[in-house]
């Protein structure tokens, strides 16, 4: 029989009786074949042994008699030392739960409530020590506390912004009511907040299990896949939404019904992210079933309660919702009905109560030529307009970034038109027949046409060439007042008071710094001029319009915000690509031409003061002297004001516009160096120059509150602005983004 060569049996053996070692010595191994060597055997064959090494100790089998007493010590000795994991600070469970048998005890908070940092947004009640005992342990309610992952990244106003959520959407700020909207300006993290409400929602509550099973996006389709994104960078893979940007209309239904028939506490994917217009096409799918959530990106394009788009999402068997808008009130006080009344239901009456009781009362007591009565019911309906609406409404305005961002300088500039321009326009408004229809109080289509034609004229004299050519309405002879030989298919600056201030301004900053430019502009015909004068200067350029898909956006969007990306230029239409993009690699914007909604411009100019931007931003906002675009600039103003009055809460607005003065569109002033500070009645400027704040310390602008500084050239702080202003530009006032800077005089 083989026996082991092992040290321990060796030990053994020896240790044995004679007979043992007789037996031992007689043993010889096989020499058939070659033995492998034993760990530690030296070539002699002998066994060497550690000197570090104890040697073994003689195992018996025979069993200590104890008496009962020192055995009961015995195991009492084992008993008194608790099982401790061999990990050193570990803080975890100790592993008392079996296999199989329900945990016994309280049940617990998803996360540490006392963690430092840690964002609480639910607290049971403390219970004194005799309702714990009568209080079921099954039904105890817990903490809830925002996953550390997120509550870390939060900035203070946005930890806010996810408790007043969360409120809003478990009924806890309006009983009854479970939606919210999410007002705060651009730029403040609203995305990330929502991500937040989401991710708390679909993983715990008070009740220790999850609030929703499910939640839907919908957003402008080419602000999907960077929902996808943000998703996918705050949660690092700890979720798969499902987004729809494209497809077939059976694989979409298919998705779309895989998403809806998902059950249980382990949803695959919980999020589905889909886009407007296909949502309104597959609405049918989405109704058959019920989610838990739903968040309407954007959501001011819901501000029609007539429109498909509403009703498909108004169907949908939903009861938390939640709207994002930065511009909630765009047009009037019915539109902001509509979204109200989306969200929560009923809390404003119908629409007829509605306009009855607040709207009519607000705009009358806001007209300037309003009378003291009608000032004092406006005021007092707006105070309890404000009062209702913000229970579900917060409102941050884009101040709160200067803690983060750098400094922000946005400047009106006010472009003379070029000879060609104001001949033409004079040319037309003695032509033009909708002037006297507009006079008489009627809008029809010609009058909107003839708006148009005006505003492409501010632009450039090249895109109503045709018109002239064709001698339509208006432009009868104009094509006489041309440079003989013109020609549309090479750009000439020189023809356009704002294209000449353009050209100084992208060349002054190509030449003296490496910044990037974003030109923004309503018209495709306009971006047209912009390619030209880029490819006549040898500027490197992108453009984002309405034809391009909107998988290629996002990349083209990442390729210029790279800092090694040779283009110098991203041209941008309105229209297309104003909302929810991240243009930080870019930290000039130039807004080329004004749009009526006052929220277009302002989503199209925050794509570069954001999040991620480090360099000073500068935004120019050009407009032609004396003409229309000064006038819906003015429009601006007015809706702006109403804005203010009711989502922002301001009471110093002032009234400086009448709507009869609002309807003054076609005129031309050509004495003026800008007919808006005129008619804001600057209480800091003497004969258009500023001069040190009045006595009052009143602001340049108080209705315009935002516009804190005017300027002439002597007075002008931006090197590039000035190196234009010789060729065009009369007059200009601005805003410093940060506070402290205000009081600059």
């Amino acid at each position: 029989q083989r026996r082991s060569l092992a040290p321990s049996q060796l030990a053994k053996r020896k240790a044995g009786d004679e007979d043992d070692e007789e037996e031992e010595e007689d043993w010889q191994p096989p020499t058939g074949r070659k033995r492998q060597k034993a760990a530690g055997e030296t070539e002699s064959g002998e066994c060497y042994r550690s000197p570090f090494r104890k040697p073994l100790a003689q195992l018996t089998n025979r069993p200590q008699c104890l008496d009962s007493s020192q055995h009961e010590a015995f195991i009492r000795s084992i008993l008194s030392k608790p099982f401790k994991v061999p990990i050193r600070n570990y803080k975890g469970p100790l592993g008392l739960r079996s296999l199989g048998v329900k945990r016994a005890g309280l049940r617990g908070p998803l996360h540490d409530p006392f963690e430092e940092g840690a964002l609480v947004l639910y607290e049971p009640l403390v219970l004194s020590a005799h309702d714990q005992l009568k209080i079921d342990k099954d039904k105890a309610p817990v903490h809830v506390v925002v996953d550390p992952v997120l509550s870390r990244v939060l900035r203070p106003h946005q930890r806010e912004g996810v408790k007043f959520l969360w409120d809003c959407v478990t009924s806890r700020r309006i009983p009854g009511s479970h939606g919210c909207i999410m007002a705060d300006e651009m730029g403040l993290g609203k995305t990330l907040q929502c991500i937040t409400l989401m991710w708390t929602l679909l993983r715990q509550s008070p009740d220790c299990k999850p609030e929703i099973e499910k939640a839907v996006v919908v957003s402008p389709s080419s602000l999907v896949r960077n929902w996808y994104n943000e998703v996918e960078k705050w949660l690092g893979g700890r979720i798969q939404p499902l987004a729809i940007d494209g497809g077939s209309k059976d694989e979409i239904d298919r998705k779309l019904v895989g998403f809806m028939n998902q059950r249980g506490l382990r949803v695959p994917s919980p999020i589905l992210i889909i886009s407007y217009e296909t949502f309104r096409l597959h609405a049918e799918v989405l109704q058959k079933g019920s989610v838990g959530l739903v968040i309407c990106d954007e959501g001011h394009r819901l501000k029609n309660s007539e429109n498909q788009t509403y009703q498909a999402l108004n169907s949908l068997n939903t009861p938390r919702r939640v709207l994002i808008s930065g511009t909630p009130i765009q047009n009037d006080l019915l539109e902001y009905f509509s979204l109200v009344h989306f969200v929560n239901s009923g809390i404003l009456g119908t629409a007829q109560e509605f306009k009855r009781h607040f709207e009519m009362p607000i705009l009358k007591g806001r007209d300037a030529d309003a009378s003291e009565a009608e000032r004092h019911k406006g005021e007092e309906r707006l105070k309890e307009l404000i009062s209702i609406v913000n229970r579900c409404l917060i409102r941050r305005t884009s101040d709160i970034l200067s803690k983060y961002l750098p400094v922000k300088i946005e400047q009106v500039v006010c472009c003379r038109l070029t000879p060609l321009q104001a001949e033409l326009y004079k040319n037309f408004l003695k032509q033009a027949k909708p002037v006297e229809e507009l006079k008489e109080g009627k809008i029809s289509v010609s009058s909107l046409s003839s708006i148009t034609s005006l505003k492409k004229l501010c632009n450039h004299p090249a895109l109503i060439y045709d018109k002239c050519v064709e001698e339509e309405e208006g432009f009868m002879g104009a094509l006489a007042l041309f440079p003989s030989g013109y020609s549309t298919k090479s750009v000439e600056p020189q023809l356009s008071g704002k294209m000449l201030v353009l050209d100084y301004i992208l060349a002054v900053t190509k030449s003296t710094s490496n910044d990037k430019v974003v030109l923004v502009s309503n018209y495709t015909q306009t971006l047209d001029l912009f390619e030209k004068l880029c490819r006549n200067r040898r500027y490197l350029y992108v453009r984002l319009d309405g034809t391009m898909s909107i998988k290629k956006r996002a990349k083209i969007v990442e390729r210029f915000n790279s800092p090694s990306s040779p283009e110098f230029i991203f041209m941008l239409s309105s229209k297309a690509g104003g909302c929810g993009l991240n243009l930080i690699g870019a930290n000039r914007l130039v807004m080329f031409d004004p749009d009526w909604n006052p929220a277009n411009d302002e989503q199209a100019m925050a794509r570069v003061w954001r999040d991620g931007q480090k360099k000073m931003c500068y935004i120019y906002r050009l407009l032609s002297t004396g003409t229309i675009e000064e006038k819906i600039f003015q429009r601006q103003t007015h809706k702006k004001a109403l804005s203010s009055c009711v989502v922002d809460e301001e009471q110093d607005v002032e009234r400086h516009f009448s709507l009869g003065e609002l309807k003054e569109l076609f005129t031309l002033n050509e004495s003026t160096t800008s007919d808006t500070h005129d008619k804001i009645k600057c209480p800091r400027c003497v004969n258009g120059h500023q001069v040190r704040p009045p006595p009052d310390g009143s602001d340049c602008t108080s209705d315009l509150s935002q516009w804190h500084h005017c300027a002439d050239k002597r007075r002008l702080q931006d090197s590039v602005l000035k190196a234009a202003w010789d060729a065009a530009v009369t007059f200009t006032f601005y805003q410093h983004s940060h506070e402290e800077q205000r009081g600059i005089p």
